[in-house]
């Protein structure tokens, strides 16, 4: 049997962390440049970031992208709840097949002919019932929910199918409906992969560029589209600014929920452990028989 090589191993792994990493510390170090010019370092400064306040351009970019990127992650998380339980759990029915790879399949087509699909799809609606009048906010959203839908329904799926079924079975046969059995014993149980596809949605809709570039309207420019339309133009500090305020809101959200989420893993498992603890102790705590002589009074003191 091979062993691995430790050395090998820990060089390559830090080969790849330093690939991955140092161009995201060099963009957080060069915003705080004061030169406009992004690669040469002549004096650290702020005034990147009071520009980038200032630029209504991008703020505006920016509040329209987490208005659509949080539409559509909730709205990812309630179809694709749905879709992957239904794959999960009624089994192989007729259209089995098709229903799942209509899901699946904006996972393997590629995002170009997506965009084309969908903007052929509107134009012909547009022209045929009026509805949706031009692109923007509304057939973004659309296209976005197509692509996060996906992903949300295969970690929902894969969450449901490992889940053990005995809680929901015990519920149903304590009289509860299944309805019920679904929103008081199955959400809770799947609540980190609900989360999880919230989270990755929020994330795919937010930094997508190519449906984006094809559903999109006047007045209705995401930040992606900006930036992507600035940087071909030239390098901006501004730009530098932008990621390093989205790196440090995304990492803060990140150690929050890992935090929020350490934390209902230790409750549960200490609720567990005293739970399994307390019947235990009851039936240590026996009540010890009373002696003989231990009714009424002493013997001595009758006497006396």
């Amino acid at each position: 049997m091979i062993k691995p090589n430790r050395a090998l191993s820990a060089g390559v792994l830090t080969l790849g962390m330093l690939f991955l990493y140092i161009p995201i510390v060099s963009l957080v170090v060069y915003s705080f440049n004061e030169s406009k010019l992004v690669t040469v370092w002549s004096g650290f400064s702020l005034k990147w970031y009071a520009a980038l306040l200032q630029d209504d351009e991008l703020l505006s970019a920016a509040w329209l992208s987490l208005k659509i990127g949080l539409m559509t992650a909730f709205a990812s998380v309630a179809i694709g709840t749905w879709a992957g339980y239904v794959l999960a759990r009624m089994g192989r029915f007729r259209g089995f097949a098709f229903f799942a790879g209509m899901i699946n399949a904006p996972l393997v087509i590629p995002e170009v002919i997506q965009g084309i699909s969908l903007l052929l799809l509107f134009v012909a609606m547009e022209q045929l019932l009026g509805w949706p009048k031009g692109r923007g906010v509304l057939t973004m959203w659309i296209g976005h929910v197509m692509l996060c839908v996906s992903y949300v329904a295969i970690i929902v799926q894969s969450r449901v199918k490992e889940m053990n079924k005995s809680l929901e079975e015990a519920a149903l046969d304590l009289g509860a409906t299944p309805l019920k059995v679904f929103f008081v014993i199955t959400l809770p149980l799947i609540s980190q992969a609900l989360l999880s596809g919230w989270l990755l949605s929020f994330t795919l809709s937010i930094d997508d560029l190519v449906l984006s570039a094809f559903l999109s309207g006047p007045g209705s420019t995401t930040l992606p589209l900006v930036v992507f339309s600035r940087v071909r133009l030239g390098l901006n500090p501004e730009m530098n600014a932008l990621a390093t305020l989205f790196i440090s809101a995304v990492t803060i959200g990140v150690i929050a929920v890992n935090q929020l989420m350490s934390a209902r893993e230790k409750k549960r498992m200490r609720d567990m452990q005293l739970a399994f603890v307390q019947p235990d102790a009851a039936e240590a705590v026996t009540p010890a028989a009373a002696p003989a002589g231990a009714v009424g009074a002493p013997i001595g003191r009758r006497a006396a």
